[in-house]
């Protein structure tokens, strides 16, 4: 199917009916829309990652090392003792089917290799066939398949139609993280020369300028400066955003989509609107500019390499404790791995909230907050003033981004949030949102261009959700806190639900917020309040 030719009808037409042959006599089928493009050299020898080379998946040579066997089984080998939970995963699944139907990607492509249960196979049968005394013993009979070149495309393709979000976690009965799964898997590609471009690329200008974009000091400063100009014309009000400012309470820490992103910008925005009315003490950091990692997908010392860069700006800087921004993956890392890869942080403070006092007990460790937390605790002790009306040009529902909600645990403070800053506030159906919440379907580094209609599939759970309360409602606006997700989701809302838009938290706030001195009769993007007039307030 041509991406041009992408109809919602023709992807909504999905074959649930399993295949004549059986998974292990299929071949993986590369074609346009539905796989990522190989990573670069220069980035993959930036970051000096092993066997770089120009290849193409839709070519039968991959060129891949002469001893690729021998590594392949070698790093198995590694990850199996280095990780228990990994070992347990490979040895507890009964192949029971109760995560089937919960991946985004089944449901969207009808692929049986997309179900959770099947996708782990695909790497567990080789664990089976030369790592198990069964394996060895009774081949295909107990699951296990010998180690092949169609083996390694088969996990390339189906380990990048997986987005990490650990929904069918949830409903395992054993517990497995089929995300862990893929995490290993893409791993062991890497480890062969196996990467795309939409993270490793990524990495390397994180690794290089501090963020994603590859957007240097100055630069960054420039897009600082020019929110604080456009803020001037939104609100009548000049803010201070300090950048580099040693000595401040608080190290601010943003996903880069944040300020050069559409619509993260908008938050960006409430970020500084409302950073300024409370007085707060930050600072920005050129260096640590990205909260976001995408070394989260791609293996555990990328992770560890890209996170470092936050605890070392917040000693060099000299502040108290963090706060981290909306994004996904960012709090993936910063909640589950930051402390134990590049901790303990014990050169800074437990966060005590200098507005409100309050002692942020669950960042103890960290030393860092999610500014939704922050936030929905300024509104909790009537520290902002909100006029919700502001928002009434929006009817919104809220998306559980997946690493927020799942792997954190944020589900009631965004919703909080949105209640005290928006009139028409709408939930979807609760087996699609909180910890049951759908992805994005663009994930964990597959965002791209080129496989636009896996990613469009992989949104069809969520698009219909959507389409439930626009229907029910008139939802008007998806809101969410994560990079990815604000990036991805409106192309999906586009495809699935047209006339729906996408938006951060931070934006609502930023709408609703009342601010001493301002000046302003529209909202943050422009657009005019519903009914109101210029208005000043003392």
């Amino acid at each position: 199917m041509s991406d041009e030719k992408l109809k919602s009808d023709q992807v909504a037409d999905i074959d649930y009916n399993p295949p004549v042959k059986g998974w292990m006599d299929t071949k993986p089928a590369f074609r346009k829309g539905i796989f990522n493009y190989p990573a670069v050299v220069a980035s993959e020898k930036y970051l000096d990652l092993p066997f770089s080379r120009k290849w193409d998946p839709r070519e039968d040579d991959w060129k891949l090392p002469e001893n690729w066997k021998e590594i392949v089984l070698e790093t198995l080998k590694d990850l199996l003792k280095k990780y228990r939970s990994f070992k347990v995963f490979m040895d507890i699944c009964v192949r029971c089917g109760a995560c089937a139907d919960k991946c985004h990607f089944y449901l969207g492509s009808g692929d049986p290799k997309n179900m959770p249960v099947l996708r782990a196979e695909l790497l567990r049968s080789v664990y089976r066939n030369d790592f198990t005394t069964a394996g060895k013993l009774f081949g295909k009979l107990a699951g296990a398949r010998e180690l092949t070149e169609d083996v390694i495309k088969e996990w390339f393709l189906y380990f990048y139609q997986c987005t990490e979000c650990r929904r069918c976690s949830v409903f395992c009965p054993y517990g497995i993280d089929t995300a862990e799964i893929t995490m290993m898997g893409r791993e062991i590609l890497n480890r062969l020369g196996l990467g795309i471009d939409w993270i490793v690329t990524p990495a390397a200008n994180c690794f290089r300028t501090g963020n994603h974009l590859g957007i240097q000091p100055h630069g960054f400063k420039d897009s600082v400066d020019f929110a604080v100009d456009d803020l001037v014309d939104a609100i009548g009000i000049r803010v201070e955003a300090p950048i580099n400012k040693k000595g401040a309470e608080v190290l601010f820490v943003v996903p880069s989509a944040d300020y050069f992103g559409d619509p993260h910008y908008f938050g960006f925005l409430g970020y500084l609107a409302l950073f300024h009315e409370i007085g707060l003490d930050y600072t920005f950091s050129t260096f640590a500019s990205e909260g976001g990692n995408f070394g989260l997908f791609h293996s555990a010392e990328m992770i560890k390499r890209l996170n470092a860069k936050i605890y070392a700006e917040a000693r060099r800087l000299g502040v108290k404790w963090i706060i981290g921004g909306e994004c996904g993956h960012m709090w993936r890392v910063l909640h589950q791995y930051m402390d134990t890869m590049n901790g303990p942080a014990d050169f800074l403070e437990e966060p005590v909230s200098p507005i409100t006092g309050t002692k942020f007990e669950n960042a103890r460790s960290t030393k860092m907050v999610h500014v939704a937390e922050f936030t929905a605790d300024l509104i909790k002790h009537n520290k902002v003033k909100l006029d919700r009306s502001r928002n009434d040009h929006w009817i919104v529902t809220y998306h559980d981004s997946c690493n927020t909600a799942r792997g954190m645990g944020i589900l009631d403070e965004p919703r909080y949030i949105l209640e005290k800053t928006c009139n028409y506030f709408y939930d979807m159906p609760e087996n699609t949102i909180r910890e049951q919440t759908f992805c994005c379907g663009s994930g964990s580094g597959i965002g791209t261009d080129e496989n636009l209609e896996m990613r469009l599939r992989g949104g069809f759970p969520r698009g219909s959700a959507v389409k439930y309360v626009r229907e029910k409602h008139g939802v008007n606006l998806l809101t969410c806190m994560c990079a990815i997700d604000k990036a991805t989701l409106p192309a999906v809302m586009d495809f699935w639900v047209p006339g729906v838009e996408v938006a951060g938290v931070h934006e609502m706030v930023g709408n609703a917020l009342v601010m001493k001195g301002e000046k302003r009769s529209g909202d943050l993007r422009g657009q005019p309040f519903k009914g109101e007039e210029v208005k000043e307030h003392v």
